[in-house]
């Protein structure tokens, strides 16, 4: 019997390298890839990207901007996601304040001539205290962000949110819900919330780590997504 097919959707200015701990150590329960999210114009566009490479049913992975885009593949093929696990992202929509400071956000990234796409003040923001000053991991999510550079992110940062609560309370499928525990940017809060929405839901928070779960805390991470594929 064939290994079910696995979609990993990686976040904002994410590319390959945010799943890499994961694809190496899942091989063996499933056929992971990568999606890329970095050319759509709306999440809509972005989903069905994603939908046209995946079988006819796969399990889904979307970690920040990329379970945002999950949840809209789910808006629009939900009889295919045969399990659904969502890290450190949001349900709910913008408000105008956040949308418009987001959007001014983008438009200076793309008038400087210095992007600079993990800042020391956004590693403060996006890691654990704990791993601020992990040289290495800092490295490693600047390279990533410098790969995609500053079109990508004002293309993916520019993009509503739209509210996903009711396509989520309407799934049927197992749902995995994990979050760091430090995770400021999308609490474990809002991620309790969204569990409570879906019913069976399972829900993980993450020790010693922020929102980059995938990297941050890679063997905890990939443990939870191996509960989730073979239970």
């Amino acid at each position: 019997m064939a290994l079910p097919q696995l979609i990993l959707i990686p976040g904002r200015l994410n590319d390959e390298g945010l799943w890499r701990h994961q694809v190496d150590a899942l091989r063996d329960v499933c056929r992971p890839m990568v999606a890329d999210v970095t050319r759509g114009r709306s999440f809509a566009e972005l989903a069905a990207s994603v939908l046209s490479m995946a079988e006819d049913s796969f399990a889904l992975a979307g970690f920040s901007f990329g379970g945002v885009v999950a949840m809209e593949m789910v808006r629009q093929a939900p009889e295919r996601i045969a399990r659904l696990a969502l890290l450190d992202t949001v349900m709910m929509p913008d408000s105008a304040e956040t949308l418009a400071a987001r959007r001014k956000t983008a438009d200076m990234a793309e008038r400087s001539t210095r992007f600079h796409g993990f800042s020391d003040q956004l590693a403060g923001a996006y890691l654990s205290p704990q791993n601020r000053e992990n040289a290495d991991l800092v490295a490693e999510i600047r390279a990533m962000t410098e790969r995609l550079g500053a079109d990508v992110f004002a293309r993916q940062t520019r993009l509503p949110r739209p509210d996903n609560r009711e396509a989520l309370a309407a799934l049927a499928c197992p749902v995995l819900i994990a979050c760091g525990e430090e995770d400021v940017l999308t609490p474990p809060q809002s991620h309790r919330d969204i569990a409570a929405l879906i019913p069976g839901s399972d829900l993980v928070m993450i020790p010693d780590a922020g929102h980059m779960t995938p990297l941050e805390q890679p063997e905890a991470v990939t443990l939870a997504l191996r509960n989730w594929l073979t239970n």
